[in-house]
């Protein structure tokens, strides 16, 4: 029962990363990846959101597997990530390449951080 759930997040994920990565990009004029940044930090905030309030036994390893693997692990995107910043440096946008490592690696973590801290206070 537990894959139902699982694929039952994926089903909302994957379409809203590509719907939102799509709408995001779409109102940047740069060769940034601000779509896939944006789907990749919000995914952290809600991981990190779900994976405090299990810990703080607000919710449940169900809702762990809906949102935090079904959902978040369809809505976010490591192997897009590593492709656009490989596109980036080889297309000579050094500074972007980096820039877009550097960046998702400390959103990404701080978004994490975040949401744990906010489900720490929310209700532990």
């Amino acid at each position: 029962m537990n894959w139902v759930l699982v694929i039952a997040g994926a089903m909302v994920g994957a379409p809203l990363r590509y719907l939102t990565d799509r709408t995001v990009q779409s109102k940047h004029d740069t060769v940034f990846p601000w779509g896939t940044f944006a789907v990749n930090v919000v995914g952290c905030l809600v991981l990190g959101l779900v994976t405090g309030a299990v810990t703080a036994g607000a919710a449940s390893s169900q809702v762990q597997l809906l949102l935090g693997t079904g959902l978040c692990g369809a809505l976010t995107t490591y192997s897009t990530f590593s492709y656009e910043t490989l596109r980036l440096a080889e297309d000579g946008a050094r500074f972007y390449a980096g820039a877009n490592v550097v960046a998702s690696v400390v959103a990404g973590l701080g978004a994490a951080f975040t949401g744990a801290a906010f489900a720490q206070a929310l209700w532990g």
